[in-house]
């Protein structure tokens, strides 16, 4: 949503009777969601003290207002077992390269992090995960081609319980949301990594292209049916995309973002900040 408020500021500014339609309109367009996008209009139209030139004030703040102060921490397995992360969402979201570089952010933590490719029926996703693996140093378990995914999350979970892993991240495959055989396939792999640990997996993350706009929604939607969601990351953000979704997707069911993709480098991957992502992301 890069250049968003300067936008309604250049618009709005201009005239001295404000246009609540168009404002509408313009909330709309930034993917916030229609709900909040109206509630917006609706709470700036019953005050007196709202003029043209403190709309984009008012809006920034109230989207400020709108996300917890700071992201949920990643939780922690009990005994000392790994943490479980999965990675979801459908192809090129960056979803294998947000798994890559979550575990760069958390090995710069001090902390033992193995990777899994379970994306097996697509060779390019594993070769993408090796290829990152690789670059930075970081320990990769992978199964043989075409073998079940849940069978690669199980085999790696052992591999991170048997030499003290800290966190497990499993890359899962880039599933089209309106595929049922393929959200099935999430419930196995949640089911199969509940038995060596019941507890686990211990957080699924979401990844959503902040160019996909009010789609992103949807899939969050449904994604949600097949494996419960904790956090969204969201990528992207250093292209067209407006990023508001984050906040319908909050809005709607509850999810907050955790991480936000801010370019191409392993360093491009940071913890949300609703502040940054106001100020110089919106």
């Amino acid at each position: 949503m890069a250049g968003f408020f300067s936008k309604l500021l250049n618009k709005f500014s201009r005239s001295p009777k404000i246009d609540w339609d168009e404002l509408e309109a313009e909330l709309v367009t930034s993917d916030i969601g229609i709900k909040r996008a109206m509630a917006l209009v609706d709470e700036m139209r019953e005050r007196r003290d709202i003029d043209a030139d403190s709309i984009v004030n008012e809006t920034r703040e109230t989207i400020r207002q709108a996300f917890p102060s700071q992201p949920a921490p990643l939780p922690s397995a009990p005994d000392g077992k790994p943490t479980v992360i999965l990675v979801v969402g459908v192809n090129g979201t960056g979803k294998t390269t947000s798994a890559a570089k979550l575990a760069y952010l958390l090995t710069g933590q001090g902390k033992r992090v193995l990777l899994a490719a379970a994306d097996t029926f697509r060779a390019a996703a594993v070769e993408q995960l090796e290829n990152w693996t690789t670059r930075l140093s970081l320990p990769l378990y992978k199964g043989r081609p075409n073998q079940d995914p849940a069978s690669v999350c199980y085999e790696a979970h052992e591999k991170a319980l048997r030499e003290g892993f800290q966190y497990l991240i499993c890359d899962t495959a880039g599933r089209l949301h309106t595929r049922h055989n393929l959200m099935e396939e999430l419930t196995k792999i949640r089911r199969t990594i509940a038995k060596q640990d019941e507890t686990a997996p211990h957080a699924t993350l979401l990844v959503v292209d902040a160019t996909t706009g009010a789609n992103a929604l949807s899939q969050a939607k449904e994604f949600h049916k097949a494996t419960p969601l904790d956090a969204v990351i969201v990528t992207k953000m250093d292209g067209s995309g407006k990023g508001g979704v984050a906040l319908a997707i909050l809005d709607e069911m509850k999810i907050a973002p955790a991480y936000l993709g801010t370019g191409e480098g392993a360093g491009d991957f940071e913890a949300f900040d609703r502040d940054r992502f106001v100020d110089q992301l919106l």
